[in-house]
């Protein structure tokens, strides 16, 4: 099973590309992030002639999640139903060939200080609190924009995103927190080494520069460890014309 994660930035801008992906890669799964459209605007028919079809929560201009896989997505959740605040579509989970996908686009957080910094945190604890939840469904396989840069090996200049809401010790000790409910870096399993980034700015040429970020992950229940054989980042799904600012990020399950 051949498992993506890619915040599109926009499924409607990015639509032909997306089909091109699927092409291309023809994965079993993939988690996409920041669709920035409702339902009615996400192209069902389309994916479903490609081959997908599509669990979806949606939401005009910003944020919105979705799950597409080549089988119909069985018991299909929104957000972490925990009567907190849900106005953000943000977690979308369902039953795919036995796993538990959940695709996630947590909150950038925007700068330490401002008024989304408290809510980014507070939305990884209740991520946290969700993740160690997930008994049921078969084991949980979390991919998604985290907004996160686990480790120094992560980030091409450390020095430059020190304590930025990407870096920050706190959003790092949510991560810790989250992979200490029985979660695992799938791309850390297979490549140890840095330089591997999944997100570069738009500006200040970010992508020929190589000044990127790994922030974009694919987290598997510790059982599943031993399934996987192999994690990648498409690095030239970033090129050409009308990118989205991130890559696809790949697990590979037998």
């Amino acid at each position: 099973m051949r498992i993506a994660t890619w915040n599109v930035n926009s499924i409607r801008a990015r639509k032909e590309r997306l089909l091109a992906f699927l092409a291309r890669h023809q994965p079993d799964v993939v988690c996409l992030q920041e669709l920035k459209t409702e339902e009615k605007g996400y192209p069902f028919e389309e994916l479903r002639a490609a081959g997908y079809e599509s669990a979806v929560l949606g939401q005009k201009t910003y944020n919105g999640v979705a799950i597409l896989s080549r089988e119909a997505p069985r018991d299909v959740a929104t957000g972490f139903g925990d009567d907190g605040d849900e106005s953000q579509a943000r977690l979308v989970a369902a039953t795919v060939g036995g796993l538990r996908i959940a695709s996630a686009y947590i909150p950038n957080g925007k700068e330490v200080g401002s008024e989304k910094w408290p809510y980014k945190l507070d939305w990884l604890a209740r991520l946290v609190a969700w993740a160690g939840r997930q008994a049921d469904g078969g084991p949980l396989v979390l991919c998604g924009d985290f907004n996160i840069a686990p480790e120094e090996r992560d980030v091409a200049n450390p020095a430059v995103w020190a304590d930025s809401v990407l870096c920050h010790p706190d959003v790092r000790a949510a991560w810790t927190a989250l992979l200490s409910t029985g979660l695992v870096d799938s791309f850390r399993l297979h490549h140890q080494e840095g330089g591997f980034y999944s997100w570069w700015d738009y500006r200040m040429l970010g992508f020929p520069k190589n000044d990127g970020l790994r922030i974009d992950h694919v987290l598997l229940a510790s059982t599943l460890v031993p399934r996987c054989t192999g994690a990648s980042i498409d690095r030239d799904e970033r090129k050409g014309k009308l990118p989205s600012d991130h890559a696809p990020v790949f697990a590979d399950l037998t």
